[in-house]
């Protein structure tokens, strides 16, 4: 409570300094305004968070000074890439569930021919060539 009547003081004496100057600052809707906002940061000040909000806008200020053109573009095609690998994956898998609801279940001998196929065999070796990959990230030796 002696927080609210500080802060009310605090607001008041900044009106009144400037209506002894003869200069009205804040008309009083401001003055509530401002009051009401001294008591809501009240809080952050005392407990010395409201540093960390003002560090925060800091870095973010600090990211759009260096953000030139080049690191746009980057960022952009990346994005565009992403974007563009989630809907070849999210189209792929719709097509195959599809499909595989609308197919009769293939036999084991079945399954070996639909292997036969060339765009079969090419799925098949990239998820290989994918596994090979993630095996080889996934080893303990770095070095290796």
């Amino acid at each position: 409570m002696s927080n609210n009547t500080s802060m009310n003081d605090t607001a008041r004496q900044v009106s009144l300094e400037g209506s002894a100057r003869g200069v009205s600052i804040m008309d009083e809707a401001t003055e509530r305004g401002l009051a009401e906002l001294l008591e809501k940061v009240a809080p952050l000040l005392q407990g010395r968070r409201f540093h960390n909000i003002v560090d925060l806008l800091s870095l973010a200020s600090d990211a759009v000074d260096m953000a030139d053109d080049a690191l746009i573009q980057k960022m952009m095609k990346t994005y565009e890439e992403g974007v563009g690998a989630a809907w070849s994956l999210g189209n792929a898998a719709r097509y195959a569930a599809n499909e595989a609801c609308v197919r009769k279940t293939p036999s084991l001998f079945g399954l070996v021919r639909a292997a036969g196929g060339e765009d079969v065999r090419r799925g098949l070796h990239f998820a290989l060539l994918f596994l090979e990959v993630l095996g080889r990230q996934m080893r303990d030796d770095p070095a290796a």
